[in-house]
């Protein structure tokens, strides 16, 4: 008999602990309850009074802004899945204190202390469930697939589903005891009553009534099990209805609850299942066939891709690690340690052929060679892939207006550098950089991950020397990222091993010249922190250029930072070594000088004139992987040497890269939603020290809408003034904002605009902190004048609900008397002290008007604190969008009228598109043809390649004619059916007559 199985078997998560079909079944039952009441009727029901209205909308409002950025997120323990909590606890404290839902026939206070009764009650049945079942699998009474924990966070949710379920109940049934007539006409009057021959006319035409089909529903469906004297061993455990009746009911029900009916079969459900599935490894569905199994499962294949760096979260811990590595490298590892230099001197102390370490001339002999050229990869893991699976592919093919060309993989791949982000790490090199190319290009069999290349270059079995092996190889510098550990995570990932994915690399250190057919050569320049190569790199590459380099040879000079864009950004001269070895050296050679570290595509060719032409071209291409970076800011760049230049090419274009800014206000807090903890923490220190504002008759009482306009600023200008004369807290966070914003400015402007830049930015956020205030003072003031709040104190929710549970849940058996007994007063001071939680609107009110009678010094050190703590809960939820809104609007300013800011306004939008890589072919006549090719949408989701599946695979994956694992989910948004050639020209081979000819579109 053939062995099935299941996907619930102990490997796999069990589908009840995260099942949806719950959740779904209580949505529905909200949403049928809702509309069952009559829409006139509805609309009767609601209250005139506008103020309330206002107030839920702006209350709503901001709650919706703050918990936007997690909507559809994977519930998970996380950030986002705390805010969820966050905001679903204060946003009910806050509407049950409100009085509009009471005039809907909806009592908030029963609910939610209904809801936390049951919730503790739930939670501690089945702890007490799971820690016996974990017992009986421990001594050996169910089978060995049950000794998998549960997930504490899985029985939390499903309590608290089970939880809302019972109350959405509550709230449209009630808990009446329905008086049972005779067991035959009770169950005739059940579900298929509805279905009878003779009755669904009625039926239909309940149906146009929908109240009157809720009410069927709740005594029909949902009626009680029957009389607790049904059950004699139960009759002391259980909950009872409450009477029903139009006079005088005489005794006490002895109906059994229809809510403990409901929460009884909800628990039975989750108990049975769990029982089921955790001792056989069966479930309550059909199972699969081991076959059917294991496609089901290929299909469900995914990647595990990292997201792009959150560059503005104030909770990562690598962007601290990140800014401590910065200033250790720049501090010593520079400026008395450098790396090079003991490349330099392990160089010279090798014997054998000159330079053997950092020259490679293997290629030198080919008729034709296509290589590669890419850089600033190792960011998101769904952008590197994708630049990575169209470097990998045999061939790529393209189509052009009239005709279509196949350009073959490059047997080079250039890497310019920042190779894994935000700081280099086994981790970050491991999961962000060479995972994306081994899923793209797989090792071959032998290699092993923590192999350490000793003496390379390690080639494969059967090749004697490195001109026979025929696979592609990659050659890499190193970014300034890659140095912020003083380049000891480069030197062992790259340097140390031989292979990354399916590209050998021979490299032995950072720097390296390469011999290319026709004449044509590489030189690959470290310029560590300083963007500039040292004195020992220098002349390792002058005497290379004396001794090996003829007159009529080309040269390609490939570094990380292009200097020429970012020294006339920031007017200033960097790279001095490299200049000289380019302009006294060369003297013209140099036929392009190609770069990353801005994450866009831009070239500028060299404009014909009477002054000496040192480079001809002049490419930039970082869009390996990393976020994107914008072009607008660079066009108006013309001059390098002495020599002009004009833009030929920018990828995205200059409108698209003004457009994309705009993100900045839209988007910011969704990209970086981590920002929270830095921005709400700065607006409330901003004003902590207003808090209370107990004067705020003036603005309450204006007749007219633009007297409470006048009023609410006049309060604003005021709590400023208080602020500059009596604050302490909030005017020294003022002032250190202030002083961090002119900082934060670039030194590209003077320090003048600088100081006015960074007054004019913090004045935004003050201001918009202190309107935050006056609008949460205004909103507690407004409730305390109607009595909402500030009337009981501490435990409002909780004695309430003591008063009205005898009344609603009668208990003539004394279970509550004696599960308070048993649990020694820990059930109910449970209870109490989990409902005074949501008495924080109330506990923020009575201390409020105790300040504004007694003044602050009234309150001791913990009175305050809890005031404060209060205040903080709600003011985050407001402050937080806010902070967002402003920053990313100063960004978009920025970055758009004055142009700067250009590396902070885009790096927050995290943008995974318009990536691109440069393919270079050095034809039989010796021109260098370049053609850039570019993805304008990276996929979000991957699957399996079936043709990568069916395919046998091969010792060497290159060989292979679908050589990447994983391909778009859907087929038309692959890179291999969206890349397209974005720029295309020809470098024409020294001593030829023309020097340049263009040819194919250029797209700009």
């Amino acid at each position: 008999m053939e062995r099935v199985r299941t996907i619930l078997t102990h490997r796999y998560p069990y589908p009840h602990e995260h099942s949806r079909h719950a959740i779904i079944a209580v949505v529905v039952g909200c949403l049928f309850f809702i509309s069952s009441d009559n829409m006139h009727t509805l609309i009767q029901k609601l209250d005139n009074n506008i103020k309330w209205w206002s107030m839920y909308a702006c209350l709503l409002g901001f709650f919706y802004f703050f918990s936007s950025p997690f909507i559809g997120k994977t519930i998970k323990p996380s950030y986002s899945n705390f805010s969820r909590w966050y905001v679903a606890w204060i946003l009910v404290a806050a509407i049950y204190h409100l009085p509009s839902f009471l005039s809907m026939g909806v009592d908030m206070r029963m609910n939610l202390s209904l809801f936390l009764t049951i919730y503790v009650s739930s939670i501690l049945f089945l702890l007490v469930f799971h820690i016996m079942f974990l017992g009986l699998w421990y001594i050996g009474l169910v089978a060995r697939v049950a000794g998998k924990k549960p997930e504490i966070l899985t029985i939390i949710q499903n309590c608290a589903v089970l939880s809302i379920a019972c109350c959405v109940f509550y709230s449209h049934c009630g808990n009446r005891a329905i008086l049972r007539q005779r067991p035959f006409e009770r169950r005739n009057s059940g579900w298929f009553s509805f279905w009878k021959k003779e009755e669904r006319n009625t039926w239909l035409s309940k149906f146009t009534r929908m109240n009157e089909l809720k009410d069927q529903v709740c005594s029909s469906w949902f009626a009680p099990v029957g009389s607790a004297s049904d059950y004699p061993l139960l009759s002391k455990w259980v909950i009872y209805g409450e009477l029903a009746c139009t006079g005088s009911c005489p005794g006490s029900s002895d109906e059994i609850s229809p809510i403990y009916s409901l929460w009884a079969t909800f628990i039975g459900l989750y108990i049975a299942n769990y029982v089921v599935e955790r001792s056989s490894g069966w479930a309550l569905t059909h199972p699969l066939s081991v076959k059917d199994y294991e496609e089901l499962k290929k299909k469900q294949m995914k990647p595990d891709f990292l997201d792009m760096v959150p560059w503005y979260s104030g909770t990562s811990a690598d962007l601290f690690k990140t800014a401590f590595d910065l200033l250790v490298s720049v501090t010593v590892f520079v400026g008395r340690f450098d790396m090079r230099m003991m490349q330099a001197s392990m160089n010279k102390a090798c014997d054998g052929v000159p330079h053997g370490d950092i020259l490679y001339d293997h290629f030198s002999e080919k008729e034709d060679l296509w290589f590669d050229f890419m850089a600033d990869t190792g960011d998101g893991g769904n952008s590197s892939y994708t630049v990575a699976r169209l470097l990998a592919q045999p061939s790529i093919r393209l189509n052009t207006k009239d005709s279509f060309r196949v350009l073959p993989r490059g047997d080079l791949l250039l890497i310019g550098g920042d190779l894994a982000y935000p700081n280099p790490s086994a981790f970050t090199y491991e999961r962000r950089l060479f995972c994306p190319f081994e899923y793209a290009l797989q090792p071959p069999p032998w290699y092993r991950v923590e192999h350490i290349a000793v003496n390379k270059p390690e080639v494969p079995c059967g090749l004697s020397e490195l001109k026979q092996y025929e696979g592609p190889q990659c050659f890499v510098i190193p970014g300034n990222h890659d140095w912020f550990d003083g380049l000891h995570t480069f030197m062992r990932y790259i340097c140390h091993k031989s292979w990354l994915g399916g590209w050998f690399m021979p490299q032995k250190k950072s720097y390296f010249a390469l011999q290319l057919p026709k004449r044509w050569w590489v030189f690959g320049l470290d310029l560590a922190l300083h963007a500039d190569i040292d004195v020992y790199q220098f002349n390792f590459f002058v005497e290379l250029i004396k001794d090996k380099v003829g007159e009529n040879d080309s040269v390609i000079i490939m570094t990380h930072e292009p200097n020429w864009l970012l020294d006339w950004y920031w007017n200033d001269v960097s790279g001095k070594n490299v200049s000289h070895l380019i302009c006294d050296y060369l003297k013209g050679r140099c036929k392009l000088r190609m770069a990353g570290d801005l994450h866009h595509y831009m070239r500028h060719s060299s404009v014909s004139s009477d002054k000496p032409v040192y480079v001809q071209h002049l490419l930039v291409n970082g869009c390996g992987g990393a976020f994107l970076h914008p072009t607008h800011v660079f066009s108006n760049f013309n001059e390098l040497y002495g020599a002009s230049y004009k833009s030929e090419a920018a990828y995205p274009s200059f409108e698209d890269s003004s457009r994309i800014a705009l993100g900045n206000i839209l988007k910011f807090r969704k990209k970086n939603w981590q920002f929270d903890f830095i921005g709400g923490i700065i607006y409330f220190v901003l004003v902590f020290s207003m808090f209370p504002q107990c004067k705020l008759d003036h603005i309450l009482q204006d007749d007219s809408f633009s007297g409470h306009l006048r009023s609410f600023f006049s309060t604003m200008w005021d709590a400023f003034m208080y602020m500059l004369e009596h604050s302490y807290v909030s005017l020294a966070g003022a002032m250190l904002l202030l002083m961090a914003a002119i900082i934060f400015v670039p030194p590209k402007l003077s320090r003048k605009k600088r100081v006015i830049i960074g007054i004019l930015h913090v004045s935004a956020h003050l201001a918009a902190a202190l309107v935050l205030m006056l609008l949460l003072e205004l909103g507690v003031e407004t409730c305390i004048r109607h009595r909402l709040l500030a009337t009981s104190g501490y435990h409002t929710l909780y004695q309430w609900y003591r008063t009205v549970e005898s009344e609603h849940f009668p208990d003539p058996t004394g279970l509550r008397a004696r599960i308070e007994q048993w649990t020694f007063g820990l059930y109910p001071a449970c209870i109490k002290y989990l409902m005074s939680a949501f008495d924080v609107p109330e506990v923020m009110a009575v201390t409020r008007s105790n300040i504004c009678k007694k003044g602050v010094l009234s309150l001791s050190r913990g009175g305050a604190a809890i005031y404060y703590a209060s205040v903080f809960l709600y003011f985050w939820v407001f402050s937080t969008p806010v902070v967002s809104l402003v920053f990313g609007s100063y960004l978009y300013i920025c970055i758009n009228w004055l142009h700067i800011h250009f590396d902070e306004a885009f790096s927050s939008l995290r943008i995974a598109n318009y990536k691109s890589f440069t393919r270079f072919h050095i034809n039989r006549d010796g021109d260098l043809e370049v053609f850039t090719l570019a993805v304008d949408k990276v996929p979000k989701e991957w699957k399996l390649d079936p043709d990568w599946d069916g395919e046998q695979p091969k010792q060497l994956s290159h060989l292979r004619k679908f050589p990447s694992k994983w391909s778009a989910a859907t087929p038309q948004q692959d890179p291999l059916a969206t890349v397209r050639i974005v720029d295309h020209f020809v470098i024409q081979q020294t001593g030829k007559p023309d020097l340049e000819t263009r040819t194919g579109p250029v797209t700009h």
